[in-house]
């Protein structure tokens, strides 16, 4: 395959002692047809041989591959990537996530196109790998990822996006300690729209896996909570709250939890207040989740649009909580939810 001057399309993407995922990563990314790109690898000062790996294969692969390298900080990492680009188009994309249809990036980028939007970035419908049936958490969480809906829009699915509009969007805040594609995705949204591309992407529940899906996404939930609020700052420990995938291991919510729960306690009791009752608006403008889960559980579901108990909730339900009581119940479950969590902790 010849290449232009120019790639049509740059794949940018982050990593930290990856060493085993880049040659599985860059052969199943070279079977995608009828797209010239090139691949720039972000290297976050690996302590193994991963960016050796891929200097490696460099000329071995139908495309063209870069490594750069610098401090690590997955939004730093991103950044240099995007500075480094010389495609009209980039993909950022996680190196535990791969496509199976060989024409993914092709209809992708036709699809970007016939939006005929500057302001249109694309998102891919995510699956998770596994041998057997995909597990219910993890349909549940494919399908709320194909929702147009306010942080249903995360890193694992692939961002692709005009290089114009991300110079406009961008780019992603290094000054964040973690969710930075989160946020990202947000902004896009707050400019432009998101498009659910006509393609899925593949991606290793591994994380999940070696920490333990309860813990989790039970300190997902609170880190959403905490950011949406701004209150980040009370967990202490924000950079072990979601370490590199290398020192992975069985998360313990204790050391996280307990200082929080003081933090909390600490705070001023017009401040405390405040992050209750804001912490009821976030949990009760998310309460559509539970009406998701039982669409995936029953199976009535169409990707982007849910069943019919996510219509029923949006049509009654939502307006029926859409209040001061709803927000102060939730905040009084989440109360509730946190202190039995507390109790239960070892």
């Amino acid at each position: 395959m010849s290449f232009e001057p120019c790639p049509e399309l740059s794949v940018i993407v982050p990593f930290y002692n990856e060493e085993g995922n880049i040659a599985p990563f860059l052969t199943a990314l070279s079977r995608q047809q009828g797209v010239r790109l090139e691949v720039i690898l972000s290297d976050g000062a690996s302590g193994d041989r991963g960016a050796d790996e891929a200097k490696r294969l460099c000329g071995k692969l139908p495309f063209p591959i870069r490594v750069i390298e610098g401090e690590k900080g997955r939004a730093g990492q991103l950044n240099r990537g995007a500075l480094a680009a010389r495609g009209a188009t980039f993909l950022f994309l996680h190196i535990d996530s791969y496509f199976e249809d060989p024409l993914s990036l092709r209809n992708g980028l036709d699809a970007l196109v016939a939006a005929g939007a500057a302001r249109v970035a694309g998102r891919f419908a995510l699956t998770f790998e596994f041998a057997g049936p995909t597990p219910l958490p993890y349909r549940f969480y494919g399908q709320k990822a194909t929702l147009d809906r306010p942080g249903c829009t995360h890193g694992d699915q692939g961002f692709l996006i005009g290089r114009a509009f991300f110079e406009q969007a961008g780019p992603f805040d290094a000054g964040l300690p973690l969710m930075e594609d989160t946020f990202f995705a947000e902004q896009v949204r707050s400019m432009g729209r998101w498009l659910l591309l006509p393609a899925s992407i593949r991606t290793s529940p591994r994380r999940f896996l070696a920490e333990g899906l309860l813990s989790r996404q039970s300190l997902n939930a609170v880190l959403m909570n905490l950011a949406h609020t701004g209150h980040l700052q009370l967990i202490h420990d924000l950079k072990r709250s979601y370490q590199s995938q290398d020192a992975t291991g069985k998360l313990r919510l204790g050391p996280f939890f307990y200082p929080l729960a003081e933090a909390i306690r600490a705070l001023p009791r017009d401040e405390r207040r405040r992050l209750w009752r804001e912490t009821g608006a976030y949990v009760r403008g998310n309460a559509w989740q539970l009406a998701l889960f039982m669409d995936v559980l029953t199976g009535d579901i169409e990707a982007g649009k849910g069943g019919r108990f996510l219509l029923l909730y949006d049509r009654f339900v939502a307006r029926l909580i859409a209040n001061r009581a709803g927000d102060m119940g939730a905040a009084l479950l989440v109360r509730l939810w946190f202190r039995l969590t507390l109790a239960a902790l070892p």
